[in-house]
């Protein structure tokens, strides 16, 4: 509550009518009224009416920048009193840059006091303004306050917050009488600075010490990975505040600790909605996606209201867990309670549609965004670019440059993105030179890697190889690996092994490496050097990942393995494959046995082994549970082969559905016998 109490040397000038109201203020309305009052009054000139009122105004409690300033201009001689409680007002208002400007403008009538100096110094603190703040400690010692208390503590505060903790180190040496907040300051300095173990020998040599001496402590020891030494200062701790409790959190989840910081967490006696974003934000990081959408389920369920931090970390998960129920039921709470999406949290929810398979909500988001930043457009781009809609991301770059806004660096990621996967090659050569002539941008080695994949997939083998002989980077291992999948996909073998012996030599480990080049040699029948290939995997340790595609169905995420027999609906799974394979048999197709990398001397048994492909048990799946109209939506770890591409076509045709596979690779959206990627992947 408001208090507001004058002076008795400046009671008996008040005027009768304002006297009692002043000193009982206690709200905004009750300030506004006073200030008409005054103004009809004509007593507002009256500074025993205009200081208490800017006081009023000026007040953490009611803290009205607009107002403060307005009175401040109708005072024809403000004081110094004046002056000051304005610069602190425009401090508390975040306005930091404006109280500075103020200070200046105030020196030219008045000479800093002791308020005003170690409030601009908190301003310079906070912009971390050096150079202003040793101009400040010039004029300190310059007018004589270079031995008062709290603006030497200002001035130690300052140069800690500003890294420069060498000086600060010296102010603090040089005060007399140091208080707490000195010697916090002098500690937080160290902290921040990384200087850990000076920081523990002041913290050791305090004569007294408060909540914020453990606290900032424990926060600098558990951020600089010290977790140990940490605990060690959070078990002694007389009172643990939620300060410290969060620090300790955020320091084990930081370093992958996760359950350490779930105990804790469940150990806390009250949890402030900062420790729940903590845990939720620190299990996104750590890739616990399910873990953290659990949890700001709890949150709900415990009716704590999640701020904006909560819902960007949710978003995340979702995304993280390529979950588009679980999106779609985030973006619902975002719309019902009035969270705005105009900055990060709208290019995270185009983010999550686009790795979730749903372009089209994507694009929703976008569009909906009233004023869009170089963020919304860049995640829109790269998205329409996962899923192969070149027309589209071009057009949209298109209309993002006429709009005046300058692409950045993962823009033209995207594009290029975009261009490889359509096979635009001449598209691509454009677009990685606009970016260096027309905007300046230095490639990095993953532009290089978007134009070397499409010079690729399009089958430009030679060209491929002089650029990344040319490039002033050093290819890395996807570069070659680019080389090597277009090599495969060309029936190259000489540039495939060329590719695949820089590959070996630079990432020996790359199990993708082994499966290309044996998909390549299996491929023209060379069954030798597929042996040959399995035997140096063998050797080396190296063991191909299993084939695996997961599909979303009312909440649950159902994972399946080639060949794969361990769901509760098997049997009616493997009944809906053998009328998958007949209906496939009077559509047409014959299966592609080229890529089954088992010399099996049979055609049926080939056919046999691409049958229960984990994407067709998935699209099986699909087909008995997934409601007729709605699109079956399946992700799979590696790229699909060359005969489930072709088989997923004819069912999307067969069965009238929309079919969208996201693999090792790209989004393919099979409908009416067609593929998105137009059999370009």
């Amino acid at each position: 509550m408001l208090s507001l109490t004058l002076s008795h040397s400046l009671q008996p000038f008040l005027p009768p009518n304002l006297h009692f109201p002043l000193q009982n203020c206690r709200t905004e309305r009750e300030a506004n009224q006073l200030h008409a009052l005054s103004i009809k009054t004509a007593s507002l000139n009256h500074p025993s009416v205009s200081s208490p009122l800017l006081a009023l105004y000026a007040h953490p409690t009611i803290n009205n920048l607009q107002y403060a300033q307005s009175l401040f201009d109708w005072i024809q001689k403000p004081t110094l009193v004046s002056w000051n409680l304005l610069i602190k007002c425009y401090i508390e208002n975040q306005r930091s840059n404006d109280a500075i400007a103020l200070f200046c403008k105030l020196l030219c009538d008045f000479m800093p006091d002791s308020f005003t100096l170690p409030c601009v110094l908190k301003g310079c603190a906070r912009l971390g303004a050096l150079q202003e703040g040793k101009q400040i400690h010039g004029l300190v010692l310059k007018i004589g306050f270079g031995v008062d208390k709290f603006v030497l503590s200002s001035l130690v505060s300052m140069y800690s917050k500003c890294g420069e903790i060498e000086l600060c180190r010296k102010v603090f040496d040089r005060m007399e009488d140091k208080d707490v907040v000195s010697w916090n300051s002098l500690i937080d300095g160290y902290a921040r600075c990384g200087e850990i173990e000076l920081a523990l020998e002041v913290f050791e040599e305090m004569p007294e010490k408060d909540s914020f001496s453990w606290t900032i402590l424990i926060d600098g020891l558990s951020k600089s990975g010290k977790l140990e030494a940490a605990r060690y200062v959070f078990d002694r701790m007389p009172i643990r505040n939620s300060v410290s409790w969060n620090a300790m959190i955020n320091g084990y989840m930081k370093a992958g600790y996760s359950n350490t910081a779930q105990e804790l967490f469940d150990q806390m006696p009250e949890r402030s909605l900062v420790t729940w974003n903590s845990m939720i934000t620190g299990y996104e990081r750590n890739k616990q996606f399910t873990k953290a959408l659990k949890l700001f389920e709890v949150m709900l369920r415990e009716d704590i209201s999640p701020n904006y931090t909560t819902i960007l970390g949710a978003v995340s998960a979702a995304s993280g867990l390529v979950s588009l129920g679980t999106g779609r039921w985030v973006h619902s709470y975002i719309v019902k309670n009035g969270f705005k999406t105009d900055g990060v949290l709208g290019t995270l929810l185009i983010e999550m549609y686009s790795k979730c398979g749903s372009v089209k909500s994507a694009l929703r988001v976008f569009r909906f965004i009233s004023k869009k930043k170089l963020g919304h457009w860049t995640s829109i781009i790269v998205g329409l670019g996962m899923h192969g809609l070149v027309e589209q991301t071009l057009e949209l770059f298109d209309e993002m440059c006429r709009t005046g806004l300058q692409p950045h660096a993962i823009t033209f990621i995207g594009v290029l993105n975009a261009c490889s996967h359509a096979g635009f090659a001449e598209d691509a050569h454009r677009y990685f030179k606009m970016m260096t002539s027309d905007y300046g941008i230095k490639p990095t080695i993953e532009h290089y890697g978007c134009l070397i994949d499409v010079l690729c997939r399009a089958g430009y083998l030679e060209e491929a190889k002089d650029t990344i002989e040319r490039m002033p980077i050093k290819a890395n291992k996807v570069i070659w690996t680019s080389l090597l999948s277009g090599s495969r996909k060309h029936g190259n073998i000489r540039m495939g092994e060329y590719a695949a012996q820089h590959l070996i030599d630079l990432a020996p480990d790359t199990t993708g490496c082994y499966v290309i080049l044996s998909n390549m040699y299996a491929a023209t029948g060379l069954w030798e050097k597929v042996r040959q290939v399995r035997e140096m995997m063998k050797e080396k340790g190296i063991r191909k990942d299993p084939g695996c595609s997961s599909i979303e169905h009312q909440g649950s995420i159902h994972e399946f393995i080639v060949g794969d027999k361990s769901h509760p609906q098997t049997e009616e799974i493997y009944i809906k494959l053998r009328e998958m394979k007949k209906k496939l048999n009077v559509a047409g197709h014959i299966p592609d046995t080229s890529q089954v990398l088992l010399c099996l001397e049979e055609d049926n048994e080939k056919e046999a082994e691409l049958e229960t492909h984990s994407e067709r048990l998935a699209i099986a799946f699909g087909l008995l549970n997934i409601k007729h109209g709605s699109p079956i939506r399946i992700i799979k770890n590696l790229r699909i082969c060359n005969d489930c591409h072709a088989v997923t076509k004819l069912l999307s045709h067969i069965y009238n559905r929309e079919i969208i596979i996201r693999d090792g690779s790209r989004f393919h959206h099979f409908k009416s016998g067609s593929c998105s990627c137009k059999d370009f992947w």
